[in-house]
């Protein structure tokens, strides 16, 4: 291949940024069978944690489809990654996220057809303000940068481009956080065959492999991230997916350690992350209570479309799929419980260990935090 399928193999991405109806379970209904428990070491107390998942993407045809999976599973607000920009999507979804009552936040995209010619740093960054204008709270920059996005010259435009420096700065100047999505699983840059262990996640999306492909390694993109963070200290970036390498936790955390303006999510990472030492992941949380998001990737689109639920394999996700995704996410972050089934199986065919966080610990990850970092006001 070569660059041209990546590009398409990529599509999706950018058009989830451009606020496009996502394939993404079965609508819930009065009949759906009940959650499951979490575990013999769930917590139980008399005042629920409210809960802020700022990772979503949502169609805006789907608001009142969501607004019924966060009264089942207990989420208070939800940041929509996919807004789109201004001449694409950013109208529609800030329309339907006033129809939620205040319980969307919309982050805008790049304005991504602008780098066919040069100076689309400027216009991108003017997009960006007059996104803010609309309604947008943020920026997300989908993983498209340094992998997939042709450049007016015919290369990629790397993550740290300097052409693109004008729109972090912007980002910074409007009060606009970055959530950035750079790279992928390593084991998107392996052979996709039966050795790999995401083969049933890539046969199922053969154009997320990146291997043989004339893209940056997986380390390159890393750096050209960290590269991007350095030069922006006003500007607050939320590194999603665990820091864009839940692989390595101690890389993730030289890098928070390094960079004050720098937070992590969690969405679609807590298989990568229950594979490592309960202990050292609680250490980790605890370390940086302040500095971390929670997000789960939920993908809602219109109608009855399947929701895409931190991946998808080849089968619409269903009711069962449903459950298992958001109980063994609490069951991840409440209870020490061991060896049990991370939220989406098409992401490893592997156990996980629950971290059992601290109540105060909790509520940072899954509200206050958001809550500082995005300015919202959440009815008590």
């Amino acid at each position: 291949m070569k660059r041209g399928r990546l590009v398409l193999g990529l599509a999706s991405v950018a058009l989830l940024a451009f606020g496009a109806a996502i394939a993404i379970g079965s609508l819930s209904s009065e009949t759906d069978p009940s959650p499951e428990p979490l575990g013999p070491d769930a917590r139980r107390t008399s005042e629920r944690l409210q809960v802020v998942d700022v990772h979503v993407h949502l169609s805006a045809s789907g608001v009142a489809r969501l607004e019924r999976l966060m009264e089942k599973w207990g989420f208070d607000h939800v940041v929509n990654l996919s807004g789109g920009h201004p001449l694409r999507g950013l109208p529609e979804q800030v329309v339907a996220a006033r129809r939620s009552g205040g319980r969307v936040t919309v982050f805008a995209s790049l304005a991504y057809e602008q780098a066919q010619e040069p100076g689309y740093g400027v216009r991108m960054a003017r997009a960006l303000e007059i996104a803010k204008e609309m309604g947008a709270s943020g920026l997300k920059i989908a993983k498209v940068l340094g992998v997939a996005l042709p450049a007016p010259d015919g290369g990629l435009i790397p993550v740290d481009d300097p052409e693109l420096d004008v729109v972090f700065e912007t980002a910074a100047r409007l009060g606009m956080p970055v959530a950035i999505h750079s790279g992928d699983p390593k084991a998107f840059w392996d052979p996709v065959d039966k050795n790999n262990e995401r083969f049933d996640e890539l046969s199922a999306h053969p154009g997320w492999a990146l291997h043989g492909e004339p893209v940056p390694s997986f380390d390159e993109i890393l750096d050209q991230l960290e590269r991007r963070i350095a030069r922006h200290a006003k500007t607050t970036f939320v590194s999603v997916h665990f820091g864009n390498d839940a692989e390595e936790p101690e890389r993730v955390a030289r890098m928070l350690r390094k960079y004050p303006n720098l937070y992590i999510d969690t969405a679609a990472r807590i298989p990568e992350m229950g594979r490592h030492d309960p202990e050292k992941m609680r250490a980790f949380f605890i370390e940086f209570q302040d500095r971390i998001l929670y997000g789960s990737d939920l993908g809602v689109g219109p109608g009855n479309t399947p929701l895409f639920l931190g991946s998808e394999g080849t089968e619409p996700a269903g009711k069962e799929d449903e459950i298992r995704f958001f109980t063994a996410s609490k069951r991840y972050f409440e209870t020490a419980d061991k060896q049990f089934d991370h939220p989406t199986p098409i992401q490893g065919n592997w156990k996980i260990d629950g971290i059992h966080l601290p109540r105060a610990v909790l509520e940072k990850v899954y509200s206050k935090n958001a809550i500082r970092v995005l300015d919202l006001q959440l009815p008590e």
